[in-house]
């Protein structure tokens, strides 16, 4: 078969822990024998951010200006416990705030539907779309320890070199801390003009949140931004669309959201983006089912997945046992940067092998086959819950036609059901013991992936025992903590 060719190179920037043994395994089992890929790549872990100085995350961004389209990888945010145990020279920023403090725009995260797994709000009929900041606030803060009385001031001078203003913040008695934050109109008008543009392109209803009551000046300038631009540029032609715009506080908004049924954008200040689009995320099912993509006003676009590195995975990676992490989010934000190539590079080939990995993605899924975040809570029968590896072979069976056909078997549902709902391991050993005879290896894999184990290869028998003895130590474990 031959590959789709590429003109124009994606910047490819590599993460950190388990999202970057993820990201390998997508680009060599799910890009590279159909794409012809071209990237400009990007070593963006935290050992070559340290190595850099950070200059490597700058290097990233600037040639995503040139080339305007990137794709990133989950990496580590550094503090004082990452630097100990990366033995760090410097705790360097988020490479995200870098990315976009350079890049400006807005990011949009929405979640990825799949039948059979049910948002936990059940009033949520439709997505929701969360549109980010992407600049400035506490991502560009500076930050200070007070170690001693005295007090704390906003200077502003201006270009002239004449004091404008001055504000006492606080008079310490003692030990504190103390935050300096900004934003600039520039950003807040082009982040406004991009929410309005995406509720217009996507014929949907655009909430503004934010707490003017209390931040009068700050929270304020933004909500007279959104409010003149709307007023100026864009309330004709909503009334035309036949969709809302509304601005309300953030309190108040998240009161509404959970009452809705989704179907609108949810414009918020940076910080507020940040735990609204994880809130949305997990509600919706798993933080691993959520496109992000960054809008800069430049023409510049940059896709990501919105979840961290799932260090906790990777640990148990490194001791050589596997893993079912869920690789959708990251396979998406290939799949959205390769589109946007395709669309501005006119390449119809590109864009349509784009769509027709999601779709294998979403099929795949539907067909039962799952990493365990998503078996736990589908409302699908018999969930068959595979290990990372194997849901993106799976993936890639699809995507090639392979697609294997498997008749329901009502005493598997009954056994998986059973083993998942005990709620104690004791129950689990009971559940092993009664259905000894009936198991089979696919069970046993089923299994061990729900509980985070590594089960022994070789017989049926062998394996049996092996899960069997993982059980009871965790019973005992369990029993250990009820005295």
């Amino acid at each position: 078969m031959e590959k789709i060719k590429m003109t124009t190179p994606i910047v490819e920037m590599d993460g950190d822990e388990m999202t970057r043994i993820l990201w390998k395994l997508i680009r060599e089992n799910l890009i590279e024998p159909y794409v012809d890929l071209k990237t400009e790549y990007y070593d963006l872990s935290i050992q070559s951010r340290d190595e850099t100085d950070d200059q490597i995350v700058k290097d990233a961004a600037n040639a995503i200006k040139k080339y305007g389209v990137g794709v990133k990888c989950a990496t580590i945010t550094a503090n004082k416990a990452r630097q100990v145990e990366y033995n760090l020279k410097n705790i360097f920023p988020s490479p995200n705030g870098t990315l976009r403090a350079m890049l400006d725009g807005t990011v949009f995260r929405a979640p990825i539907i799949v039948k059979g797994i049910e948002p936990y709000i059940p009033t949520w009929k439709k997505p929701i779309t969360i549109a980010r900041h992407a600049y400035g606030d506490i991502y560009k803060a500076v930050d200070y320890k007070v170690e001693e009385a005295g007090k704390a001031e906003i200077v502003f001078t201006n270009e002239s070199g004449e004091e404008a203003m001055r504000k006492t913040v606080f008079d310490y008695k003692g030990p504190g801390v103390l935050m300096g934050m900004h934003n600039v109109n520039a950003s807040i008008e082009s982040f406004a003009r991009s929410c309005f543009n995406y509720a217009l392109d996507t014929k949907q209803d655009l909430w503004f949140c934010a707490k003017d009551t209390i931040s009068k000046i700050y929270d304020g300038e933004f909500k007279a931004v959104f409010e003149e631009i709307f007023e100026k540029e864009y309330k004709e032609k909503f009334e035309e669309a036949n969709i809302t715009y509304f601005y309300t506080l953030i309190d108040d908004a998240i009161a509404r959201v959970v009452k809705s049924e989704g179907g609108f954008v949810w414009a918020c200040k940076n910080y507020d983006g940040d735990v609204m689009s994880d809130m949305i995320a997990t509600a919706f099912g798993s933080l691993a089912m959520m496109t992000s993509v960054l809008v800069s006003p430049y023409g510049y676009y940059e896709y990501e997945a919105a979840h961290g590195t799932v260090q906790r995975h990777y640990q148990n990676y490194l001791k050589g046992e596997k893993t079912s992490t869920n690789p959708v989010a990251t396979i998406f934000a290939w799949t959205g940067a390769l589109r946007k190539r395709g669309e501005m590079d006119s390449n119809n080939e590109l864009m349509a092998f784009a769509d027709r990995l999601e779709n294998a993605t979403i099929k795949t899924i539907e067909s039962g086959k799952m990493t365990k975040d998503l078996a736990l809570i589908t409302k699908m029968e018999r969930p068959e819950m595979l290990y990372s590896e194997e849901f993106i072979q799976a993936i890639k069976n699809t995507l090639d036609g392979k697609i294997e056909t498997v008749e329901e078997d009502p005493l598997e549902t009954k056994i998986i059901n059973e083993f998942l709902d005990a709620k104690l391991y004791k129950e689990k050993i009971d559940i092993l013991n009664k259905y000894k005879d009936k198991l089979t290896d696919k069970l046993i894999t089923s299994f061990a992936v729900s509980l985070d184990v590594v089960v022994d290869e070789g017989s049926l028998d062998k394996r049996f025992e092996s899960l069997q003895s993982c059980v009871e130590q965790m019973a005992k474990f369990e029993t250990t903590g009820l005295r």
